[in-house]
């Protein structure tokens, strides 16, 4: 399954990068890694650079300035369509979603013929999920909401760890930047709900939501409290921009379909493996 390859965005992240985690990541050739630098400030980019070299099939993506998480995940992403890599995935740094899962998240998408593998925190049997008591109920209203936005229910759309295959809907869905800055993941899923000019609309069947065995709540994150009001805003933005491109595409005869424009890829700075 070495054609798999998981994005793993850093800013910042000098501090609480786990070396053997990423090394369990790979064990076994699964998947490769690409870490893509959002601009960090500290010493991320040279641990990153160095972490390639020890590390077999990893490599660093560095983006010239800070531009937020949602434009690293879409760049790296980007970057890994273009090593044509049949199934891309990202993954948070801080590896809250331990490396055995975001793997069985990975082998679910190829056993299976959906186009989205996503990992859900869903309370299970002999599930060990450690997370937050206010956190959680948080995220399940906001889940309640991206679903109302999305128009289909989904149980988890934030935890950082998800899988698709490549296809047209994946590419067109990432070619232009995310209005959103942190729920960029719910924006990324309606663009595939709704489909482009020149690619086909997922359906909810073609998503899967694999439920975690284990996750913990990882201290030092970057969304503050402070800044859980603007995630209702960015729902509201990406609501807003999801209903312009639904009526777009119901204004656009199919006759005259624009061709989807071949991406550049974005430029590889350093690399290993």
């Amino acid at each position: 399954m070495s054609d798999s390859v998981v994005v793993i965005p850093c800013y910042n992240e000098e501090l609480r990068l786990r070396r053997e985690g990423f090394a369990e990541l790979l064990r076994g050739g699964k998947v490769r890694l690409l870490f893509v630098d959002d601009g960090s400030s500290d010493g991320t980019f040279a641990m990153l650079r160095a972490l390639c070299r020890e590390l077999r099939s990893a490599s660093v993506l560095r983006l010239e300035r800070n531009q937020g998480k949602a434009e690293a995940v879409r760049r790296g992403l980007l970057e890994a369509l273009e090593s044509e890599a049949a199934f891309v995935g990202y993954l948070d740094a801080d590896l809250a979603t331990p490396p055995a899962e975001m793997l069985r998240i990975v082998d679910a998408l190829h056993r299976s013929d959906v186009a989205v593998a996503l990992a859900c925190r869903k309370r299970v049997p002999g599930a060990n999920i450690q997370r937050n008591a206010r956190r959680r109920f948080l995220g399940r209203l906001f889940s309640l909401a991206a679903s109302l936005v999305l128009r289909a229910r989904f149980h988890d759309t934030q935890c950082g760890a998800k899988a698709f295959r490549a296809t047209p809907a994946l590419r067109a869905a990432l070619r232009e930047r995310f209005h959103a800055r942190w729920a960029f993941d719910v924006e990324l899923m309606g663009r595939l709900l709704t489909g482009s000019p020149d690619a086909e609309r997922l359906d909810r069947k073609d998503f899967l939501e694999v439920p975690l065995h284990a996750w913990r709540e990882v201290p030092g994150s970057k969304l503050r409290a402070a800044d859980v009001p603007l995630l209702g805003l960015e729902l509201a933005r990406i609501a807003w921009e999801l209903m312009r491109l639904r009526a777009s595409l119901s204004r656009t005869p199919p006759e005259v379909l624009p061709a989807l424009p071949e991406e550049s890829a974005p430029p590889r700075v350093a690399g290993a493996g």
